[in-house]
């Protein structure tokens, strides 16, 4: 029997009107794995009952009676909203009745819940969030991208380990390469947080290829880069901010007169091609790593096929024994320290 994913049907901007789609569409592509939607019944059931011959034992419900919103307090979530289908979707996981959990709800609340109810694993000191963007090369995995403002050369080095391990379930790649991000590839640049996690990770066994700048993430010259939770949202957003200026002032170009109008029906085929290359939806889903369970955490305005997407890299992350992955390889520093 393949990977059961627990999906948190009524968190995001959209809510069951975007989770469910996607879900069916997930099934559809994925033959052997199964799904459970979690939420309120008389808001899911009307939306499956004509899909139960369709789908059978692979398609069930769970139900949860509260919801968790995008306003709502990490710490009100996790104490007073028990029976939310956030919280559900994570219980799933814990009970082992889920291979993973999949919400595009609320950030916040979804590292608080799933901390609190999974545990991290030995050896992790804080969950981080990754993800992956586009490059010349392909595309990159980041992290921390907001999960831990503050951090320490360990934990810098535990990013290192846990975002090494998720390429390596994801993509296959039995060495994949992580870089540090810094303010130049020196060895002696950087605060001095950064100097000692670049020792660290020389000192790992991972394939460790040194200091990367901020270029080196769309130039793909790794394949993991590692910083903190500031540094990472902050790029992240920046990068985001960029795309979207540069997509309107592509639009306001060629809008400019009717020959560059004329331009834009020519080039239309190249654009098309360039907005599937860097189309945020092919690579919507941000794992939670360091958690003794798979969590993903789609972007809240997700559509059908955004959040699809997420649900396939939750399955791929379950299936290739990301927690188990991660715990062995950091079983087998602890056991190089002593």
């Amino acid at each position: 029997m393949g990977v059961t994913i627990a999906i948190d049907c009524m968190g995001g901007d959209h809510g069951p009107s975007v989770t469910v789609p996607a879900a069916l569409a997930f099934l559809r592509s994925h033959p052997d794995a199964n799904a459970i939607l979690v939420g309120r019944e008389d808001v899911l059931r009307p939306l499956v009952s004509s899909h139960s011959t369709e789908f059978g034992a692979r398609l069930r419900m769970q139900s949860a009676t509260e919801v968790v919103t995008m306003d709502d307090p990490p710490a009100i979530a996790m104490r007073t909203k028990k029976d939310s289908s956030m919280r559900v979707s994570i219980d799933l996981v814990k009970a082992g009745e889920a291979s993973a959990a999949v919400s595009a709800g609320n950030t916040g609340a979804l590292m608080a819940i799933s901390r609190f109810v999974l545990k991290t694993l030995p050896g992790i000191d804080r969950p981080a969030i990754a993800t992956v963007l586009p490059s010349l090369k392909g595309h990159t995995y980041v992290l921390d991208l907001g999960a831990n403002v503050d951090c320490s050369a360990e934990h810098l080095l535990q990013f290192g380990v846990m975002g090494a391990m998720l390429v390596a379930a994801i993509e296959h790649k039995d060495r994949p390469s992580v870089g540090l991000l810094n303010i130049g590839e020196e060895v002696i640049k950087g605060n001095d947080v950064v100097k000692e996690a670049g020792e660290l990770l020389r000192n790992s066994g991972l394939n460790f290829y040194g200091n990367v700048e901020g270029n080196d993430i769309y130039e793909g010259t790794v394949d993991v880069v590692v910083c903190d939770g500031f540094v990472g949202n902050v790029a992240l957003k920046t990068s985001e901010g960029l795309a979207q200026m540069i997509g309107a002032f592509l639009k306001e170009e060629f809008k400019r007169s009717m020959l560059t109008k004329l331009m834009a029906i020519v080039a239309l085929p190249v654009l098309k091609r360039f907005k599937q290359r860097v189309d945020h939806r092919l690579y919507n889903g941000a794992p939670l790593l360091g958690l003794r369970g798979v969590v993903l955490k789609s972007h809240g305005s997700a559509d059908a096929l955004a959040f699809e997407n997420a649900l396939a890299r939750a399955a791929e992350a379950a299936s290739n024994r990301l927690i188990e992955r991660i715990s062995e390889r950091m079983a087998s520093m602890n056991e190089v320290k002593a």
